[in-house]
């Protein structure tokens, strides 16, 4: 069965070339135009990804993407962005987006960041887990929370998707190199200054129970770490 993609782009001309080009490799792709007929696009066509550009006059990558993380928390987002401000890529991550890519881009790039996000997507869901227990806290991979007590925090889909990265090697190190290609599908100097600003936000979201730590090893990568309370000496 072929993969559905929902590709959401304001220039016909861009649209139809990339739409064929994604076609011709095998992929199902709805192409809209309008971005005020993306949500109902999907709707229809429940799609497996989403390729948004950022950029439109009618309703802009940032909302559609929103309105889509209503319907659907899990489905991966990627978006065309021909700005490459920090703020801008981190306002797309903010608002659901799961990678970027700058225009103009190439075709195998866009192919390349499908893949790795629907393997990503595969992964998640072939370990049939939908809630892992961190310390005190319970993270649902499915919704993006961690929850502690009766307290829920809603991460974005970028902070879900690295901390599923890190819980699979709980109390080990899990390589830099790996996070970037998993969880943005390169390992730009770009990418690396995002993920050391979504390390921060992890840590500031984990810091409510002192003995889950989130180490970085100079070097080589990150060290989720679960401990046990020291008991007190009698």
């Amino acid at each position: 069965m072929k993969t559905r993609i929902l590709y959401v782009e304001d220039e016909p001309a861009l649209g139809r070339i990339v739409k064929e080009s994604l076609e011709s490799r095998d992929f199902e792709v709805k192409l809209v135009t309008d971005g005020r007929d993306a949500v109902d696009a999907f709707r229809q066509h429940n799609p497996e990804l989403c390729v948004l550009d950022i950029m439109m006059p009618s309703k802009d990558g940032y909302s559609i993407a929103q309105d889509i993380r209503q319907l659907s928390p899990s489905t991966p987002i990627i978006f065309l962005a021909a700005k490459t401000q920090t703020e801008d890529l981190l306002k797309g991550f903010a608002s659901g987006g799961n990678d970027y890519i700058r225009k103009p881009f190439s075709m195998e790039e866009l192919i390349v960041r499908i893949q790795n996000l629907l393997q990503l997507m595969g992964q998640q869901q072939s370990q049939g887990k939908k809630e892992v227990t961190i310390g005190r806290f319970r993270f649902n991979l499915e919704r993006g929370e961690l929850i502690l007590n009766d307290k829920v925090r809603r991460l974005s889909e970028r902070e879900t998707s690295l901390l599923s990265v890190l819980t699979e090697n709980m109390n080990g190190t899990t390589r830099r190199k790996d996070i970037l290609m998993r969880v943005w599908g390169d390992d730009t100097f770009f990418n690396s200054r995002n993920l050391d600003v979504y390390i921060m936000r992890l840590r500031e979201h984990l810091r409510e129970d002192p003995s889950i730590e989130l180490i970085t090893i100079k070097n080589v990568g990150y060290l989720l770490s679960e401990n046990s309370p020291t008991p007190p000496k009698s």
